[in-house]
C-alpha cells in the first residue's frame, strides 16, 4: 500500500485538470470532486483517480485537500457550505487553496480550518493551462514555513517554481499584485494595438517594434498570435476572470489605502470587454472590442 498522503481535489477545470494529471502521474492516490464544471475525467479515471459526489465525503478520506476554483465565493462555499470540507475534515488535514482569492477572506478561512482541526496554506498559481499540464506552474505560498516544507513534495508534482511569500494570505496578496501587473500590461498593449489599427499601423510592424524595445515581454508575446493571426489561444484566460482578479486587486488596494487609479481603469476596461464580448471570451480578443470590431 502507498504511504503517500491521500489527496483530494476540488476544481478540475482548465488549470485543475493539468494539476490533477501530474499528481496522479507522480503516484499519489487522488480523489476528485464530481462537478458539472469539471473538464472530462475519463483520462484521470483511467489513470486510477477516484471521485466523490460531495466535498464532505472527499475530505473524510483525504489527508490533503487541494482547491482550484474560480474565486472567493467558491472557496468559501466549498469550505464552509452545507456538506462542505469543514463538515468532513479530519484532524491534521492540510487544505491548500490554489485559487485566486481576496486575502482578508483567506485569513478568515484559515482560522476556520484551524478551529476545525486542520491546517491551511494559500498556494496561488501563475502561468497558464499549458504549464499546468506540463507540471511547470509557479506557486506563491502563504503558510508557516514548516507546513510549506511538509507540503512541498506534493507541490513539486505540478510546480516548477515555489515561492514562500510569507504567512497565510501572503500568497494570495502576491498573486493579485502579479495579476495586476500582468493583466494591466496586456490591457495597455491591447489599447495601444487598437489605436495602431485605427491609425493604419501594420500589426507585424507594431509587435516587432515593441519586442525590440521597452514594450517587449510576456504580455506582448501572449498577445502577438492574436495581433498577427487572430489566434486568441496565446492567453487562454477569460475576460470574466480578468475582471474578477482586477476587482480583487482593487479591493485589496482599498483595504490597505494604496493608490489604485490605474487599476480602476484597467478593471473598467475588462468590464467593458465582458459586457460587449462575453465573459468566456479570451483576453486577447479585448483588442477587437477596443478597435470597435465588436460593439455593445
Amino acid at each position: 500500500m502507498s504511504t503517500r498522503p491521500r489527496i483530494g481535489m476540488v476544481g478540475i477545470g482548465l488549470m485543475g485538470h493539468g494539476i490533477a494529471s501530474n499528481i496522479a502521474k507522480h503516484g499519489y492516490p487522488l480523489t476528485v470532486l464530481e462537478h458539472p464544471g469539471n473538464q472530462p475525467l475519463d483520462a484521470l479515471k483511467a489513470a486510477g483517480v477516484t471521485s466523490e459526489a460531495s466535498t464532505a465525503a472527499l475530505a473524510a478520506v483525504c489527508d490533503i485537500v487541494l482547491l482550484c476554483v474560480t474565486g472567493t465565493p467558491q472557496v468559501e462555499a466549498v469550505l464552509l457550505g452545507e456538506g462542505g470540507v469543514l463538515s468532513g475534515i479530519r484532524p491534521g488535514t492540510i487544505v491548500i487553496d490554489c485559487s485566486t482569492a481576496v486575502p482578508s477572506s483567506t485569513e478568515r478561512l484559515a482560522a476556520a480550518v484551524q478551529q476545525a482541526g486542520g491546517r491551511f496554506m494559500d498556494a496561488a498559481m501563475t502561468r497558464t493551462p499549458k504549464e499546468a499540464a506540463e507540471g511547470r506552474l509557479n506557486l506563491l505560498v502563504g503558510a508557516d514555513a514548516a507546513l510549506l516544507e511538509e507540503g512541498r513534495p506534493l507541490l513539486r508534482c505540478f510546480a516548477e517554481n515555489i515561492v514562500h511569500a510569507g504567512p497565510v494570505g501572503a500568497g494570495h496578496r502576491m498573486k493579485l499584485l502579479h495579476n495586476y501587473v500582468s493583466l494591466g500590461s496586456v490591457a495597455l498593449i491591447a489599447e495601444a494595438a487598437a489605436c495602431a489599427q485605427r491609425a493604419g499601423v501594420a500589426m507585424d510592424v507594431f509587435t516587432d517594434v515593441l519586442a525590440q524595445g521597452g514594450g517587449g515581454g510576456a504580455a506582448l508575446e501572449r498577445l502577438r498570435p492574436f495581433l498577427t493571426a487572430q489566434d486568441p489561444t496565446g492567453l487562454k484566460f477569460a475576460l470574466s476572470n480578468a475582471q474578477k482578479d482586477l476587482g480583487y486587486y482593487n479591493a485589496m488596494a482599498e483595504d490597505t489605502g494604496a493608490a489604485h487609479v490605474i487599476a480602476e481603469a484597467v478593471h473598467a476596461t475588462f468590464g467593458e470587454g465582458v459586457r460587449i464580448a462575453g465573459g468566456s471570451t479570451f483576453v486577447p480578443e479585448l483588442v477587437d472590442v477596443l478597435v470597435g470590431k465588436r460593439s455593445g
